[in-house]
């Protein structure tokens, strides 16, 4: 299968790897430091301090889509409509889209421009780019995503390369649940840039953490969402399973970067706002972060 991955970050760059490795041909399109590097010494793959070099093709532009069967659609959310502009006249007519990002509306946003077949997933894994071309895995890899007609058949081309795939018709609440980990340690992880183990740690985060949560919930119920599993337990499994883990919004805020935090805890705040609910927590998370950036030079 000829498979394209737009958006070769951390993310991207972890499960095209993984796919390349399996024996599909694999096309990376990603920024011009990380091209340059892959196309010329493969890409740097680091899984569990193993390192290895992977052999496959990389490019700047939206045009190395031709011809994929399957798109991994990996850019940040605030790059999801400039994304599906470029892909759009480059794609085949029967070419699966599969959104691997943060937030929650992004296959909806995905639909509302592109014709295709268009699934969300849900993204459980700890990646950081350690360099140009150079993927860094820190734990899991999982990913669950929505019922499609191709579901199946995609769900056993992802495990058979190593990735557990779980199908569940309750994507929607997997990615409300994964937002609230987000909300809960992204905007802390950056605001201190500490990792989570070391963020618990502080005094008054986990219960800024509790009130984060609370709201989230609260909001998620007025949507008619149902939250999958105990979230409490969740937040805190997150600081035992992934200690060392920097929160992506952390590594954009280092980076210089233009952070998610508008689709994270600013989501929280806005949709809250149009149901009346009130997130003093996420609205305060989103606001210092915002503040962050506007802070910085560019």
């Amino acid at each position: 299968m000829k498979i394209a991955v737009m958006g070769a970050g951390a993310v991207g760059c972890y499960y095209g790897g993984m796919l390349a490795r399996a024996g599909h041909d694999v096309v990376l399109i990603g920024r011009a430091q990380h091209v340059e590097a892959i196309n010329r010494d493969g890409l740097r793959f680091t899984k569990y301090d193993v390192e290895e070099r992977i052999e496959l093709a990389a490019s700047t532009e939206a045009s190395a889509s031709q011809d994929a069967k399957l798109v991994l659609f990996c850019v940040k959310s605030t790059d999801t409509e400039r994304a599906a502009a470029e892909l759009q006249r480059h794609l085949l007519a029967d070419a699966v889209l599969l959104t691997l990002q943060n937030g929650v509306d992004n296959a909806d946003r995905l639909r509302a421009r592109l014709p295709h077949e268009i699934a969300a997933a849900v993204v459980y894994v700890a990646t950081e780019m350690a360099g140009p071309g150079h993927v860094r895995h820190h734990g899991r890899g999982e990913l669950v995503i929505e019922p499609f007609p191709s579901a199946a058949e995609i769900a056993q081309t992802l495990i058979d390369a190593g990735i557990p795939t779980e199908i569940s018709d309750n994507v929607r609440g997997a990615l409300w649940a994964k937002l609230i980990l987000n909300c809960a340690y992204n905007a802390m992880s950056a605001i201190a840039q500490l990792p989570y183990g070391e963020l618990v740690k502080c005094e008054g985060v986990n219960e800024v953490m509790r009130d984060v949560v609370a709201e989230c919930v609260a909001v998620a119920q007025a949507d008619g969402v149902t939250v999958p599993g105990d979230i409490d337990a969740a937040v805190r499994r997150i600081a035992e399973t992934m200690p060392n883990q920097y929160s992506s919004t952390a590594q954009d805020v280092a980076r210089r970067k233009r952070s998610e935090i508008d689709h994270l805890n600013g989501y929280v705040t806005r949709r809250g706002e149009a149901r009346g609910i009130a997130t003093p927590a996420n609205r305060v998370l989103h606001t210092l972060v915002k503040a962050i950036e506007f802070g910085q030079p560019a």
